[in-house]
């Protein structure tokens, strides 16, 4: 009986040794792609040329994203702006000076179950990871 005790307990901490670095490395990834994706998407949309994010331009991002293996249908885009008008209307662009805020999420998906091996509490099941950034509209009317 004690022998069987002590195989599960090596098994599951070899199980966490060998898994832990991976998927922390993916949630490393993850978190940097949604941060690269808030910067390429405020970099367009504030641009002198648009002063606003679309609704197009948030499609190509869903699909960039998609293709990174994030499922398009759990990401979260929140625009704001400092003066609060809405960043996401083509017709009345942003005008220069005022933010905009962009903030993109996705859940982690139990990704950190396996730390409840060891006796960690994982992360809850609804958290989500999120990349934000802020950038000055530079659009001129």
């Amino acid at each position: 009986m004690r022998q069987i005790l002590v195989f599960i307990l090596f098994a599951g901490m070899l199980c966490w040794i060998m898994f832990s670095p991976i998927y922390r490395h993916v949630a490393i990834i993850r978190g940097a792609v949604l941060q690269q994706e808030v910067d390429y998407l405020l970099e367009v949309g504030a641009s002198g040329t648009y002063g606003y994010i679309s609704g197009e331009m948030q499609q190509q991002s869903m699909d960039r994203l998609e293709g990174l293996g994030l499922q398009r249908t759990e990401l979260r885009y929140e625009y704001n702006t400092t003066s609060g008008v809405d960043p996401t209307i083509a017709a009345a662009p942003v005008p220069r000076g005022i933010g905009i805020s962009l903030r993109i999420s996705y859940p982690y998906e139990n990704m950190f179950l396996i730390d409840s091996l060891i006796g960690l509490t994982p992360i809850p099941a609804d958290a989500r990871m999120s990349a934000f950034g802020m950038k000055m509209s530079e659009y001129v009317p």
